[in-house]
C-alpha cells in the first residue's frame, strides 16, 4: 500500500470533518496545521444554539432562488474557515495552513473551483495563515499563498472600474 501525501492527508481530514456540516447546499470543512499539528477544525453550520438549515428541513437561500456566492448574509451558517478560525489562538496559526475540501449537499461531489468568500479571505489574512491548500478532487489540490490575495486585492472601486472598461463604460 502506497503511502498518503502529506497535503492529501490533512485534506482527507478535511474532508472527514465536512461531514458534520449542516448546510442543505454545499458542505464543508477546514483544518488550520501548523509543524503537521493539527491546531483547529471547522465545518460549515449554523451559531451555537441556532437551528440548522438541516434541522429546519429547508434553506431559505435556495426557497427565495438565490444564487451561490451572493447574499451570505441570508445564510444561516458560518462557513467552515471562520469557525476554524474561532476556535483557534491568533498565536498558533502565525505563518500556519489551512486545508479547505467542499462537496455538494445534493451529490456529494466536490466542489467545482471552489474558493474562499471574500469574508472568510479576510479572516485568514487577518488570522495570519500563511498557505491555503484546496481540493479539488480526491488527489488534487491547489496551493495558495495568502501573500497573493493581498498582492492581487481588487478593491471595491477597483473593481468596478475594471468591470465598467470591460463593458466599454
Amino acid at each position: 500500500m502506497l503511502r498518503r501525501d502529506k497535503l492529501n492527508y490533512y485534506l482527507d481530514i478535511a474532508d472527514t470533518v465536512l461531514n458534520r456540516g449542516t448546510c442543505l447546499r454545499r458542505n464543508y470543512g477546514a483544518v488550520i496545521v501548523k509543524h503537521d499539528e493539527i491546531i483547529s477544525t471547522g465545518y460549515t453550520g449554523a451559531p451555537r444554539g441556532r437551528k440548522n438549515c438541516s434541522d429546519l428541513g429547508y434553506c431559505l437561500r435556495t426557497e427565495m432562488n438565490i444564487p451561490s456566492g451572493t447574499n451570505y448574509e441570508l445564510c444561516r451558517s458560518v462557513h467552515a474557515e471562520a469557525n476554524a478560525i474561532i476556535s483557534a489562538s491568533r498565536r498558533d496559526m502565525m505563518d500556519s495552513t489551512i486545508f479547505l475540501v467542499g462537496r455538494e449537499y445534493s451529490t456529494g461531489e466536490y466542489v467545482e473551483n471552489t474558493d474562499s468568500c471574500i469574508m472568510c479571505k479576510r479572516m485568514i489574512i487577518n488570522a495570519g495563515i500563511k498557505d491555503i491548500v484546496i481540493r479539488d478532487d480526491k488527489e488534487n489540490y491547489r496551493q495558495i499563498s495568502v501573500e497573493k490575495w493581498i498582492a492581487e486585492e481588487k478593491l471595491p472601486k477597483e473593481l468596478s472600474k475594471s468591470i465598467n472598461e470591460e463593458e466599454g463604460i
